[in-house]
């Protein structure tokens, strides 16, 4: 009553005025604004705290991290593309892509399920049917993916997983009426122009080469584009962990492929041929999701310690050398046309991550070149006639 009593009192001298006069009565009002860690995920305690698998990465020096984050990349990655390239050598399994998706997200889900019991928070922050479309969007990228080694050479996948940016690039035109500059439409062109060529040479080369296995993987690129976009959205928009995001969308895209095989009698013949290859089969899936859960973590690292620039730089010499340990470990045949359109590919993504940090890579100029060259030239000839 006191404070209604100073309120009418204290009145405003002027319209579109405020009195900030406060009396001795009243109390004042502090808001106190988060710090940053406050506003970070709920099982992210610090803004210096980098954990990974259970280590502090914070309590080493930059470059032992980099050390770290890199040989951790390297090595989970390439035991990940190397295992999932061996499933596939198995003979008669190659008809069982979906299933093996199948049993990567169940693994994914019980990796998630676990790591979320570590943390203090547990709540699901974001909605459930945003959740039923990242799901849908992940089984259509991994299931689509695993499903085309059946069909393609393992380089050929990667190549054709390197090339996210031709579907985003389509995808912005037409659906928000993007309009990009001439750094990107190159990069487009480049991968797109790598793409052709690696996939000419792979039909020359490759005896059971199918064009099946490049529709596959190429919805799963699109699929792969717009998935991204979705899931940073929705965990910034709530606030959600990346625990929370693995362990939902992969139980609900794991609930999407049983149903989907059961409905094909497709779960049937692969659970018989999986039964009678125990340790090919479901023991590679273990360590390949097992390597693959691992690997995204240090990728994560990564970009919070060094920035987006450095992990696209590193995972693309990942993607390199998963390529040539293709080649090494798995009998295929090889011509040389694999290494130009590969480079071609590679230009295209260096050009990509160009266009995305203009300010921070500032290449010399034509001009900028020409202008140095006469003042060395001008600066010799004076030397010479002093």
């Amino acid at each position: 009553e006191k404070q209604k009593k100073d309120n009418n009192s204290t009145g405003c001298s002027e319209p579109g005025t405020m009195d900030l006069k406060f009396t001795s009565s009243r109390k004042y009002i502090s808001i106190s604004v988060p710090s940053k860690s406050q506003t970070m995920s709920p099982h992210i305690k610090s803004v210096d705290d980098v954990v990974v698998l259970g280590m502090n990465l914070s309590k080493f020096s930059k470059p032992t991290q980099f050390f770290i984050c890199v040989s951790g990349v390297f090595m989970f990655y390439l035991i990940y593309g190397y295992l999932q390239e061996l499933i596939f050598s198995v003979e008669g399994f190659k008809p069982f892509g979906w299933y093996l998706t199948l049993v990567q997200f169940g693994f994914y889900s019980v990796f998630g399920l676990i790591e979320l019991q570590l943390i203090q928070d547990k709540r699901r922050r974001i909605p459930g049917k945003t959740y039923m479309i990242i799901a849908f969007l992940t089984v259509g990228t991994m299931g689509l993916s695993n499903t085309s080694l059946g069909y393609l050479n393992y380089p050929t996948q990667v190549i054709f997983k390197c090339c996210k940016l031709i579907p985003v690039m389509i995808g912005g035109v037409f659906i928000q009426g993007k309009r990009y500059n001439i750094v990107d439409v190159s990069a487009a062109l480049c991968m797109s122009l790598g793409l052709i060529w690696f996939t000419l040479a792979d039909s020359t080369v490759a005896p059971n080469f199918n064009l099946t296995g490049v529709v596959l993987i190429s919805l799963a690129l699109c699929a792969d584009a717009v998935i991204g976009n979705v899931q940073e959205k929705a965990m910034k928009l709530h606030n959600g962990s990346n625990s929370e995001m693995v362990l939902y969308s992969y139980s609900i895209g794991f609930v999407y492929i049983l149903f989907g095989l059961t409905c094909t009698s497709g779960l049937s013949p692969a659970v018989t041929f999986c039964s009678k290859h125990l340790v090919q089969t479901y023991g590679y899936a273990f360590l390949f999701s097992l390597t693959g859960y691992f690997g995204i973590s240090f990728v994560l690292a990564l970009i919070k310690i060094f920035g987006a620039l450095l992990a696209v730089t590193v995972t693309t010499g990942r993607k390199a050398m998963t390529i040539v340990l293709s080649f090494l470990f798995f009998a295929k045949p090889f011509t040389l046309q694999y290494v130009w359109s590969g480079l071609l590919v590679v230009l295209g993504i260096f050009l990509n991550v160009y266009s995305k940090n203009m300010d921070k890579i500032k290449l010399p100029s034509l001009h900028g070149l020409w202008k140095k060259t006469v003042e060395e030239r001008k600066t010799r000839t004076l030397s010479q006639t002093v």
